[in-house]
């Protein structure tokens, strides 16, 4: 490692950033320090610029991965080297808003027993009913379920915040089966080494292929990961009459306007809404003209 990404380490480290996004930016700047063969010190503006281009255009990379490198970079150059450059002089790239993918309770309830095993289906179980985080449900110990008060702890999930949500009677009955039968130790989902199960947490992916196999297994034509249940958990409960306010503290969001989204995702509050189409005194469609030729004049 370069003397300016030991630099820059340590001054993440220094920050309490997590070791997910530490390792993140020390990829990112490494990969632009490569592209040109030079130390990132020794770089500015303008090759941050023509990165930020290069990433775009050539490797064809989405607006949220380049979005990710410039903040990256951002640290690097004013965090770290302390160079006086000003936020509009690393412009992050327009993003396009698209609302996030929602599953119906149906498909929920298919997807859940579509797990290929006990262990997969308790990790989705989890997921859907707490409304966790990859990174928090990977990283859950058995410690953390309170039966006793029905609570689960989530420690340091983003932003290192703590949080507890609902214990489900339901998920409950499922995790002590579970607990029966993999008895794990530290971490509720223990992940494996060379094929075998150690006491260490699942990765993120193994998190995400569970969603992915027991979507195929049900059918669905939409694509699932943890955050599809994640955002179905916050859905059905706007569906269900909670307000935002409680949604906001038990998904762990810093400003309520993230929780918002969840408003054109519910289609109780969408089918609440009177449509001004239905006050009009419309004719029957029935009369209408089928022809679609004009009248010449």
């Amino acid at each position: 490692m370069t003397k300016p990404l030991r630099q820059m380490l340590e001054e993440l480290q220094r920050r309490n950033y997590s070791p997910s996004t530490i390792r993140n930016y020390l990829r990112i700047v490494e990969d632009f320090s490569n592209h040109f063969g030079k130390r990132p010190d020794e770089l500015g503006l303008e090759h941050i610029r023509s990165y930020q281009a290069h990433l775009l255009k050539k490797r064809n990379q989405s607006a949220s991965t380049v979005v990710n490198a410039v903040a990256a970079l951002r640290f690097f150059f004013v965090k770290t080297l302390n160079r006086d450059y000003a936020p509009e002089q690393l412009p992050y790239p327009r993003q396009e808003k698209r609302l996030p993918t929602v599953l119906s309770r149906g498909e929920v309830q298919r997807l859940i027993d579509s797990a290929s095993n006990l262990y997969h289906r308790a990790l989705l179980m989890t997921l859907y009913s707490t409304g966790m985080r990859r990174g928090e449900v990977v990283g859950l110990r058995v410690a953390d379920i309170d039966s006793e008060r029905m609570l689960v702890r989530i420690r340091q999930g983003k932003f290192s915040r703590d949080r507890d949500v609902p214990l489900s009677p339901v998920l409950l009955e499922t995790l002590r089966e579970y607990y029966r039968w993999m008895k794990p130790k530290t971490y509720l989902f223990p992940g494996t080494q060379k094929g075998r199960r150690r006491d260490k947490p699942i990765s993120p992916k193994g998190a995400w292929i569970a969603c992915h196999e027991a979507a195929e297994r049900a059918g669905l034509d939409k694509k699932v990961s943890p955050h599809t249940l994640r955002h179905s958990f916050a859905t059905h409960l706007l569906e269900d009459g909670t307000d935002l306010r409680t949604i906001q503290v038990l998904l762990g969001h810093a400003d309520l306007s993230h929780t918002t989204v969840y408003l054109h995702l519910s289609q109780r509050h969408l089918h609440s809404i009177a449509n001004p189409i239905e006050k009009l005194s419309l004719s029957s469609p029935a009369d209408a003209k089928r022809s679609r030729r004009l009248k010449k004049r």
